[in-house]
């Protein structure tokens, strides 16, 4: 070899000792620079290093971190260095997105994405952000690449894929345990085979694949498989139940559960320790809708009954002590379908909505509901304690009803096959603050028992929460007290509330719930009158005067009217007010029924003449009676009648006294006696 190419030898190991490592130092750097570790060329060297020599990768990034290097950052740094080096391969991000379209994607109303998967040769439905499908999609990425994917990849790919379902995607609604489509309704059993009962008006049976999407929530727990053939008396024996009637009402409560769309009846039962108010929830959640957390607390907050009510198709709240009023409304409007928004967590302006109704069952020692407007929308079941004698084992109870509960559950269906066969030609002549659920049980019954059995039970319900809110409000207690003094009371606010607390000792007007304002009382008032109402009293606000002065006008109706054998409650009577103005009766309440008493044709009568009961001022609730008991006659009476004079003081009749029909009959005020009296053509006056 020349001496030239002995020196360029030379001078090349000269240079390569020259040559060092820009990893070696790079701890040093980063002291000083806390981006010289991401640097393009770094880390190149480091996802080379990581691939090649572990052990010094993880000793290269313990000495970065001492140096104040964020080590999280660069992880992910490194890991998007490594694809580029494996050149063109795709990423975990993109792999997970290519794995996903196997999911039949769409979306709901409210824009939430979902997919439906074909596992095990049935459909399942899944939120994307829902763990279900997160796992759904891990385990496909296993399978196709034999790792896993880390956070990030996944994170990236969920936008995409849930960015496609809500643009790329149809719209389709999403139901939780029942749902309906096209005329049928679809209970979901929650099995590993994701099978539902399809029912419609010809019958029910149990289907693969329905065509209504569910999901599933945590906690939710499947339905036997029903069976023919059963009957709703299997379920006597599991509910401490005191009267027939209250048993039909829960049997139609569970019919209505069944619907996929509401008003749904609350259900509110009491009763003292050891009347089995849980173990009643508990049979009838599991009855329709099982969960392995059936009975809950009250929610503190909106936000957490919205939870419920979004996981949950049955909400049952257990030993309930009482309902601050922000809860009532809120139960009310889950009663008849209302909307709930509630922010999202994380953000300012997005929020989360809900928009549904569900079936609430409330249970609790006392009367735990005191607010008419959901008094209106319930059904009041009070239970009485069990005699030790008569107690089960819990082990045997659950037992006996296990085996006759896909009977039971038959036997409800096909009540609703009966339901919706009858429904469209269901009519009733009075309907009630719930009208759909009334409409739906009385379509319902003939699969169960005689028409009108519904009717009776509900009316009688209604009447006896009349009376137990009433009680429990204080303003329409005193209202009550009142108007026994007087048949007419005019005023204002300060008025009225002067007049009440005359009836009122200090403790009451000191209590918290005695309002402590003239604007509170007529607050007050508007919540109770429609309860008032039905029992005789009613309440008005209007204006008087060029200043246009607010007033209550307070009146006591003629007549109370209350539901005759079961048939429809017939509607509160009334009179025109010409006549209330006039009338200043001393009658109160208790003795609102009208009697009738026999007296000769010149109006003279026998003063120990006993007084013989006469048929009231009735509206016939199932003939469907007019709205107004009495209606001012115009030619209906005949001058001849006129002539006739007041049995009651034998005053005669001066052309100008008020008259009405009632019942077919000519009535009258009289001016005197301030009494109505009806006179028949039979030349025979009597007094009412």
């Amino acid at each position: 070899m020349s001496g030239v190419g002995i020196g360029r030898i030379a001078a090349a190991i000269d240079a390569a000792e020259d040559f060092r490592d820009p990893l070696n130092d790079l701890a040093a750097r980063t002291a000083t620079n806390a981006g010289a570790a991401f640097a393009p060329e770094m880390l190149g060297r480091l996802a080379a290093l990581k691939k090649d020599d572990p052990a010094s990768f993880e000793m290269l990034r313990s000495d970065l971190k001492k140096a104040g290097c964020r080590v999280t950052a660069l992880d992910k740094a490194v890991v998007a260095a490594s694809d580029d080096i494996r050149g063109g391969r795709p990423k975990q991000a993109d792999i997970l997105i290519e794995l996903a379209q196997s999911a039949e994607l769409f979306h709901t109303e409210d824009g939430i994405g979902f997919a439906d998967l074909n596992i095990d040769g049935h459909r399942e439905t899944w939120p994307i952000r829902a763990r279900g499908f997160r796992r759904w999609l891990t385990r496909r990425f296993f399978e196709s690449t034999g790792g896993a994917p880390n956070s990030e990849a996944m994170q990236s790919a969920l936008n995409v894929i849930e960015a496609k379902a809500d643009f790329d995607a149809p719209e389709r609604k999403v139901n939780i345990r029942v749902g309906g489509l096209n005329g049928r309704l679809y209970l979901d059993l929650c099995d590993a085979a994701w099978r539902a009962v399809e029912i419609d008006a010809s019958g029910w049976r149990v289907i693969d694949n329905p065509p209504v999407r569910f999901r599933r929530a945590a906690g939710m727990k499947p339905l036997p498989d029903p069976v023919a053939g059963g009957s709703v008396k299997d379920l006597r024996s599991f509910l401490n139940v005191k009267s027939d009637a209250d048993f039909v009402l829960v049997i139609c409560w569970a019919l209505a559960v069944l619907r996929n769309f509401g008003p749904y009846p609350v259900m509110v039962v009491s009763g003292e320790q050891g009347s089995a108010k849980s173990t009643f929830f508990a049979i009838l959640r599991a009855l329709l809708d099982p969960n392995t957390a059936p009975l809950r607390a009250l929610p503190r907050e909106d936000r957490e009954l919205f939870i419920s009510a979004n996981n949950g198709h049955v909400l049952a709240f257990d030993n309930v002590s009482g309902l601050p009023a922000w809860i009532s409304d809120t139960f009310c409007r889950l009663a008849t379908g209302g909307g709930f928004a509630v922010r999202q967590l994380y953000t300012d302006q997005d929020e989360v909505l809900f928009d549904a109704a569900r079936p609430v069952m409330l249970n609790g020692i006392e009367e735990i509901v005191t607010r008419p407007d959901l008094a209106d929308r319930g059904l009041f079941l009070t239970l009485e304690p069990i005699p030790e004698e008569r107690r089960r084992p819990e082990q045997e109870m659950w037992g006996a009803f296990e085996a006759v509960r896909p009977l039971i559950l038959g036997a409800l269906l096909t009540a609703v096959v009966e339901g919706l066969k009858r429904l469209p030609e269901t009519r009733l002549e009075k309907l009630p603050r719930m009208a759909d659920f009334a409409l739906w049980a009385t379509a319902c019954e003939p699969a169960l028992w005689s028409a009108g059995t519904f009717w009776s039970a509900y009316c009688g319900n209604r009447e006896e929460a009349v009376e137990g809110v009433i009680d429990a409000d204080p303003v329409a207690v005193a209202v009550r007290a009142l108007m026994a003094k007087g048949t007419v009371w005019t005023g204002n606010a300060s008025n009225l509330l002067a007049a009440l607390a005359e009836l009122l000792d200090e403790r009451a007007l000191k209590s918290k719930a005695w309002p402590d304002s003239p604007r509170g009382l007529a607050g007050r008032l508007r919540r109770a009158a429609t309860f008032l109402r039905k029992i005789g009293i009613e309440i008005s606000f209007g204006r008087e005067g060029r200043a246009r002065t607010r007033t209550i006008k307070i009146t006591t109706l003629p007549t109370q009217a209350t539901p005759e054998n079961g048939g429809q409650e017939p509607p509160a009577p009334s009179v025109s007010s010409a006549s209330q103005a006039k009338s200043s009766s001393t009658n109160g309440l208790a003795s609102t029924t009208l009697r009738t008493v026999a007296n000769n044709a010149d109006g003279s009568g026998e003063a120990n003449e006993p007084p013989v009961r006469a048929n009231p001022l009735e509206t016939n609730g199932c003939a469907g009676a007019d709205d107004t008991d009495a209606n001012p006659a115009h030619e209906s009476v005949e001058q001849e009648d006129r002539a006739q004079g007041c049995a009651q003081c034998g005053g005669e009749p001066d052309g100008k006294e008020q008259f009405y029909t009632m019942n077919g009959k000519g009535v009258r005020l009289h001016p005197e006696c301030k009494r109505f009296y009806s006179v028949d053509h039979e030349n025979s006056a009597t007094t009412t």
